[in-house]
């Protein structure tokens, strides 16, 4: 008979398509993994993997079951959530999807108030890009994620967090944006860096950024928001800076903070999760834990340096 655990094995496999780094995933060793697939494609009587000494593939019988195997795990995991709602509030296990613009900013202080006040909790993080986050939720790997809202996605609630706003970030020695408060057409497209494609933040940026060529950015995609920040900070262009990054950032990096004018350009960050799950306690709870940890807002007298008479003039 095959089991959840093979099940979990195969899964991961046909997620990262390399015995290693699924047997890493799910916390075995390589042949101990190997061997259990090859006693689940005996049990069923068919080839699900094709190994050849550089590539691991799926074979067509395998892609087809890995359909049914994730359907599986996902009323296995919905099952385990609701034994575990049983519970009291925010205590077991709860996996939680955060998106790179928000995580680094975010968990260094969740997860200390999390321990204080929940000290039952088990969490497990996951920092990935919106798309592959609501992917994890939909399929029961996670239980809920932070992230930009609106979503749109099916079978899913939100609950609205804060409001983030956002300043433009230059070089300190960048003498070309001298105007504070900065409007959105004041603005150099040409100058303007961008995280990679599928980030929200870039998204935002360009929404923001109305005037800006996809052609003068396409070749200046960062991984995340730091690498970012430190191009910035070497006088390679401007880039958009979400106020919960700027405490953390300009601690580390030469940049000079810039507001735009009123009203200023904001994102709006929310708790997303399953609208079929039975924990709705818990993501209040765990709502309610965000905003009592998050970061405070950053006094914009001290950060962002208006510009001067004499540089107003000269622009």
């Amino acid at each position: 008979m095959i089991s959840i655990r093979q099940l979990r094995y195969f899964e991961a496999l046909a997620t990262t398509l390399h015995f290693g780094r699924a047997a890493e995933m799910v916390h075995i060793s390589q042949p101990a993994l190997s061997a259990q697939i090859m006693e689940m494609e005996k049990h069923l009587g068919v080839r699900l993997v094709e190994r050849t000494r550089s590539n691991t593939l799926l074979t067509a019988k395998g892609r087809e079951l890995l359909v049914h195997v994730r359907a599986v795990l996902a009323g296995v995991d919905r099952l385990e959530e609701a034994a575990r709602h049983s519970t009291g509030t925010l205590e077991g296990l709860l996996r939680l999807g955060i998106i790179p613009t928000v995580a680094p900013y975010l968990v260094p202080k969740l997860i200390p108030h999390l321990r204080r006040e929940h000290p039952l909790i088990e969490l497990e993080l996951k920092e990935a890009i919106t798309d592959r986050l609501l992917s994890d939720l939909g399929e029961g790997r996670l239980d809920a994620i932070i992230a930009a809202l609106p979503i749109e996605a099916d079978n899913v609630a939100t609950r609205s967090l804060f409001i983030d706003r956002f300043y433009m970030a230059t070089s300190s020695n960048d003498t070309e944006v001298l105007l504070s408060p900065l409007t959105e057409t004041q603005v150099d497209p040409d100058r303007l860096l961008l995280l990679e494609e599928g980030h929200c933040l870039r998204e935002q940026a360009l929404s923001v950024c109305k005037a800006a060529s996809r052609r003068s950015l396409v070749n200046f995609g960062a991984t995340s928001m730091t690498t970012l920040l430190q191009m910035v900070s070497e006088d390679m262009g401007l880039t958009l800076i979400p106020e919960m990054a700027i405490e953390t950032e300009t601690a580390r990096t030469s940049i000079r903070i810039v507001p735009f004018a009123d009203p200023p350009p904001s994102r709006e960050i929310g708790l997303i999760w399953r609208r079929s799950s039975p924990r709705r306690a818990d993501m209040e709870a765990l709502a309610t834990a965000i905003l009592a940890s998050r970061q405070k807002t950053v006094n914009l007298a001290a950060t962002a340096e208006p510009a001067t008479e004499a540089a107003r003039a000269e622009a």
